[in-house]
């Protein structure tokens, strides 16, 4: 373990760059693999998250070289080449990972073997084997449809129409990655919109993707046998690493903070519309688009914020974000009310209860129900801190940082039991804020 205190820094000012997105990059590194010819990738997130993306498409036959610091080349196999992998895959703590390589490896001739560490293990793969199995593809897993888990691709699989049950852009995303090597037409249904980059990203390396709005659902169809066309990627910065920095600068007197090169997509924004809700100052600088993907300087200054009530249906656009959220709720004025969150329950870890506890213990006063957290903010005093305590995160990555802005927006401070997690998604974030406070 590695714990730390983190405590109130003054006002955090001057520019910082977050790390790549994260879905995108592990996204640009598959769907690189399966292009034939040379991808080049600049801004790619190296958390280790990724790396057991990159690592999982090297055993199966692609080269994916690190040039140097965010830049990478990955020559391609096609789409239908990939090679049976000479070993289990380690897919670490990526959930991402896991479930999008389930996906694209269900309609190649390929068995294999996915295994990882003690979190992800815990958690169900089940929403993605049942429609991959439609598919044709087999799994043999861990008792309650979790790591570590066999698999046998199918060959030849079969298309299908599938109406997600429970919105998830990685149940999303894994259907359709199956359907690259399926002959015919796979059909996802979306009931509630979920992150995009998948669609995006396929049709930029040339798959036949349609989307269309049928009854209020979005009908996203992909043509099968597919031949990918290498591409130049630059990866966006991540809008959940630049959250905890956004929240940072608007509860903390005094800050005023640029954030540059975050990705907007409209499917991810749903915490700036939120927290803009709340009355945060948050403003779109030198509005651009890169590589298909909405991009903007953040211009974030100290706020007065205000407790509201989350509409539930902006949960797909900010699912990751909430644990965040919960801390900025706490130091609002006023009540904040959240539901519909079932799904931060099967996360890295138990989202609603962990951040429950957490912050609780910081000296919020928070209350859990069974699909969301109800929080009674300090209307902008510090919390009290958690100074002869440590707070457990549960191995999980957005807990952990989550509790460090806790901790910067408290008077005793707030000791995280260990930091470590923080590398799947985010290796630079204690030396950014380090910087800043300095």
């Amino acid at each position: 373990m590695k714990p730390r205190r983190f405590t109130a820094p003054g006002p955090l000012r001057g520019r910082i760059r977050v790390p790549g997105d994260k879905s995108i990059s592990h996204r640009s590194i598959m769907l690189g693999a399966l292009a034939v010819g040379e991808t080049r990738i600049s801004g790619l997130l190296e958390g280790e998250d990724v790396l057991s993306t990159a690592a999982a498409m090297r055993a199966m036959g692609a080269s994916v070289e690190r040039l140097g610091e965010g830049s990478w080349r990955i020559h391609g196999v096609g789409v239908g080449a990939l090679l049976q992998p000479g070993h289990a895959l380690d897919m670490g703590n990526s959930g991402t990972s896991t479930r999008l390589l389930m996906g694209l490896l269900a309609s190649h001739p390929i068995t294999a073997c996915f295994v990882g560490d003690a979190s992800l293990s815990k958690r169900p793969m089940g929403r993605v084997t049942e429609p991959l199995s439609r598919m044709g593809a087999e799994f043999t897993t861990s008792p309650g449809g979790r790591l570590p888990l066999m698999m046998r691709g199918a060959a030849p699989s079969v298309p299908i129409e599938y109406r997600l049950p429970v919105a998830s852009a990685q149940v999303k995303s894994a259907v359709l990655l199956a359907g690259l090597n399926t002959a015919g037409t796979t059909t996802v249904i979306e009931p509630v919109p979920t992150r995009d980059h998948s669609e995006r990203m396929l049709r930029g390396f040339g798959a036949e993707l349609e989307v269309e709005e049928l009854n209020g659902e979005r009908v996203i169809r992909i043509r099968g046998e597919a031949e990918l066309t290498p591409q130049v990627i630059e990866v966006p910065g991540d809008p959940s690493s630049a959250a905890f920095f956004i929240v940072a600068a608007l509860v903390i007197p005094g800050s005023e903070l640029i954030i540059e090169n975050v990705g907007l997509n409209p499917t991810r924004a749903g915490l700036i519309e939120v927290l803009r809700a709340m009355g945060g100052s948050i403003e779109d600088l030198n509005a651009r688009e890169v590589g298909g993907e909405p991009v903007a300087d953040l211009l974030v200054k100290h706020s007065a914020l205000k407790g509201i009530t989350v509409d539930p249906a902006v949960a797909p656009s900010m699912i990751d974000e909430f644990p965040i959220l919960f801390v900025a709720a706490a130091l609002a004025e006023g009540r904040t009310v959240t539901t519909g969150l079932e799904e931060l329950r099967v996360k890295e870890s138990d989202r609603l209860s962990v951040m429950a506890a957490a912050l609780t213990g910081a000296g919020a006063r928070v209350t859990e129900t069974e699909d969301g957290l109800i929080i009674e903010g300090t209307g902008g005093e510090p919390l009290r801190g958690s100074a002869n305590s440590r707070t457990k995160t549960q191995l999980d990555h957005r807990i952990a940082m989550s509790m460090a802005v806790a901790g910067l927006a408290s008077r005793d401070g707030v000791e995280v039991d260990d930091t470590r997690p923080i590398a799947t998604s985010f290796p630079m974030f204690e030396v950014l804020l380090d910087g800043l406070a300095g």
